[in-house]
């Protein structure tokens, strides 16, 4: 039998992700264990763990080297944790599949709330998105660059390096750390565009590979994904821009609900728009709603 060959980074909760995918795809289509590989291939964001991604080439450095072996026919798919694959891919790689989406939620660990962090306690994030959000709600915070996969960063935690970090739920959870921090609702922090979805790329010409995956798609995770995606696009945003993004399904209407900030999370604006899951005008009508509305801090962090 011809082998499918699954290519993923080689953290644990990427390895996790991938063997994840690789269940869902051997029940899907009754395949003895063996049918499915996983290929595990080192990036550049493995490598370099000293720096924040946007100082080094952001998301690409997450997906070039799997895209490279996607291209190049060294692996028949590619998961990925989806908010970290760049908004504008290579032309010749499609996103075949998205897994149900888990908790989108960032938890904080070290803290029992974010208003029972200490007077100027030290942060460790690399996030954009959190350092903003954190210091809209805490400006007297400090932020350092904290990266390095799960275990890494709550090490250094336990050490004392910093005195809270945020780590996204659902990443957690696949790593059997359900009793780790505690959650923050989504109206205190808006999560990362796509947080909390496992995606599935493969080439846009194998026919097989995408009937393959096809079997695999939660349709209604795949559009919220979409959405959020293309109201990254709309805004030109880039690692450097900080912006939360949730698109969510009930019944036959999405809701697109995002907010932008400032770099030190002091002014920020938000905006939500309704309508039905494949109106592909609504990202654009929010991401149009959020710059008309921003000031200059934030506009010349996005398309204004």
């Amino acid at each position: 039998m011809l082998q499918f060959r699954l290519g993923t980074r080689g953290s644990p909760l990427a390895l996790t992700q991938a063997h994840m995918v690789r269940d869902a795809l051997l029940a899907a289509h009754a395949l003895p264990a063996d049918a499915i590989e996983i290929v595990p291939i080192r990036t550049t964001g493995d490598r370099v763990q000293d720096r924040a991604l946007a100082e080094i080439g952001g998301k690409a450095l997450w997906t070039k080297e799997l895209d490279r072996a996607l291209i190049d026919g060294a692996i028949d798919g590619a998961v990925h944790s989806m908010k970290d694959v760049e908004t504008v891919r290579p032309p010749e790689i499609t996103i075949a599949a998205i897994l149900p989406r888990a908790d989108v939620r960032d938890r904080l660990i070290g803290a029992e709330s974010i208003e029972a962090l200490r007077h100027g306690a030290v942060i460790g994030t690399s996030s954009p998105r959190r350092a903003a959000q954190i210091r809209k709600l805490r400006p007297d915070v400090e932020i350092i660059v904290f990266r390095g996969n799960v275990e890494t960063r709550l090490a250094k935690l336990a050490a004392g390096e910093v005195d809270a970090t945020l780590l996204a739920a659902a990443g957690l959870e696949r790593l059997g750390r359900h009793d780790v921090g505690v959650a923050i609702p989504i109206n205190v922090m808006l999560p990362a565009p796509a947080q909390g979805a496992v995606g599935i790329e493969c080439r846009g010409t194998d026919s097989h590979a995408r009937a393959m995956l096809a079997k695999i798609d939660d349709p209604q995770t795949h559009a919220c994904v979409l959405a959020e995606r293309a109201l990254l696009a709309a805004l030109k945003a880039d690692c450097h821009s900080p912006v939360g993004a949730l698109a969510t399904i009930e019944g036959a209407i999405m809701t697109l609900r995002a907010e932008l900030l400032s770099e030190d999370g002091s002014v920020h604006v938000y905006a939500q728009e309704a309508g039905a899951p494949t109106d592909q005008v609504l990202p654009i009508a929010v991401a149009r709603d959020l710059l008309i509305g921003a000031p200059e801090e934030i506009r010349r962090l996005f398309g204004g």
